[in-house]
């Protein structure tokens, strides 16, 4: 064991190591990325005491410059190890090099700075008010930390989606208890490696390992010491936490999963639009809670549009990040069971099959790993479970449309509401059907494209609260009123 490498767990400013462990699996070819210590009930105990004791410490006194001054100095601290984070993110998800290197990583860092800037501009909000007296009154609104947050982050974009929540959380003054997936802990392990460098103080940040029930992540939403859960994953596991979080009244932030639909009018510009399904289908394997896995296409141009998704999927260059693969794996053996299954599905609910719904044979290691290929159907029925259901892999079902009313009405016939995307060169058409879209974002033209002040989550079974510029400041904040008589 002592050849390969341990992720340790971090409290209150130290590297702990653990006997139990579990491994953290390369999915391209299934090699051993490293062994990780699993953190027990003891532990958990442990890092809440400690970033309490944070938070009447030096932490809490200090200023909001000197918050954002570190937060930033962790940018730099992220930016300087660039490599090695792009090195350990590709081992645990085995995504292609070019999103890990210009998307993953960079926002990693770029969150930091954003909510350092962001929390040094809230304004100071003051209320002058007339009282019976004459002698008027001041209100002052004061925000003050939450307290200790516990941090769930996902494995599909995992310093990505975990720096989105840390560094808000900490610029608003709050010490925080990070839990990753335990698909993805290497890039978690390197920002504790961040925090230890530049500085941070001793139980601000605290990683902890593990899994879901009866392990870390339960014994964390649990904790009566916990004062607010962010967590982004599954919806049924949302639902979990949140009946653990109903007893102590726990303020929760949930950016759960999607089903989401891509329109494509008659007007579009068809190569974009093509392309851009592309993108919103296939893009990272389809593991990604905006991608698109309901495309819905007018009639006059449904059979093209088929023929063209399908030549361009089957263009994707699928295998190691390494050599230049345009998709790599599914995150697990276990997800690809689960994928599979539903590709199995499909069939039986009368789906024709367009193109893939297999395992990719190489003939060489990758043969080991977690593949699969990207997939289309068409001709299932709006009430078929593949059309219902959150498959999350490089998967759509495409369907022709009619008219407006009726494509709104069928993309709109979710439990989920997330995202949408929309393609066409009508203006006023876009204006129209979007502000009808029951989700939290909605691009047209466009998918992924985010500026980081606006809201981010979603209605239904997609989440609870928005995350993004002012709406997270606000969550990670408690606002507290003074008034005082003239």
């Amino acid at each position: 064991m002592s050849s390969v490498k341990i992720l340790k767990n971090y409290i209150d400013g130290q590297f702990v190591e653990t006997k139990m462990t579990f491994d953290d699996i390369n999915p391209v070819d299934g090699s051993l990325v490293a062994h990780v210590c699993e953190a027990d009930k003891e532990l958990v105990d442990r890092a809440v005491l400690a970033a309490k004791r944070a938070l009447k410490g030096e932490w809490g006194s200090y200023s909001v410059t000197q918050r954002a001054k570190l937060l930033h100095n962790v940018a730099n601290e992220i930016e300087r190890r660039f490599d090695d984070f792009v090195t350990a993110e590709i081992a645990d998800t085995g995504k292609a090099y070019d999103q890990v290197k210009n998307i993953d990583i960079p926002r990693g860092a770029a969150n930091f700075r954003f909510f350092a800037d962001l929390v040094q501009n809230q304004d100071e909000k003051i209320f002058e008010m007339t009282t019976a007296d004459g002698c008027g009154a001041t209100n002052q609104i004061v925000n003050k930390p939450l307290g200790v947050v516990a941090v769930i982050s996902p494995w599909n974009l995992p310093l990505l989606l975990m720096t989105w929540k840390v560094s808000p959380a900490l610029a608003c003054g709050n010490t925080v208890i990070v839990k990753p997936s335990e698909e993805t802990p290497f890039t978690a392990t390197l920002l504790a490696e961040v925090m230890d460098k530049v500085g941070m103080p001793k139980g601000v940040f605290n990683l902890l390992h593990g899994f879901g029930p009866k392990s870390a992540g339960a014994y964390m939403i649990e904790h009566p010491e916990v004062t607010a859960i962010t967590f982004t994953g599954e919806s049924d596991t949302g639902k979990t936490i949140m009946k653990n979080a109903a007893d102590g009244l726990k303020p929760v932030s949930f950016e759960l999963g999607g089903k989401n639909a891509a329109i494509v009018f008659a007007d579009a510009d068809f190569d974009k639009a093509v392309a851009g399904t592309v993108r919103s289908v296939f893009s990272n394997c389809g593991q990604v809670c905006l991608c698109s896995e309901r495309v819905y296409v007018e009639r006059s141009i449904f059979d093209k549009f088929v023929v063209s998704l399908k030549e361009n999927a089957e263009k994707i260059k699928i295998g190691k990040p390494e050599e230049g693969a345009d998709m790599g794996p599914l995150i697990s053996k276990k997800h690809r069971e689960k994928v599979l299954s539903y590709f199995s599905l499909a069939l039986t609910e009368g789906a024709k099959l367009v193109t893939g719904g297999k395992v990719p044979v190489f003939g060489n290691d990758c043969d080991n790993g977690s593949f699969i290929e990207p997939t289309i159907w068409t001709d299932l029925p709006e009430d078929a479970r593949c059309v219902k259901e959150e498959i999350f892999g490089p998967v759509c079902h495409i369907s022709p449309f009619d008219n407006e009313d009726e494509v709104i009405m069928k993309a709109n016939n979710s439990d989920y509401g997330l995202a949408a995307a929309i393609w066409t060169s009508d203006m006023d058409k876009a204006n129209r059907v979007s502000r009808q879209m029951e989700v939290g974002i909605c691009w047209v033209n466009d998918w992924f494209l985010r500026d980081l002040r606006t809201p981010f989550g979603g209605v239904k079974l997609s989440g609870i609260g928005r995350e993004g510029g002012a709406h997270s400041l606000e969550f990670y904040c408690e606002p507290l009123t003074i008034c005082i008589k003239h």
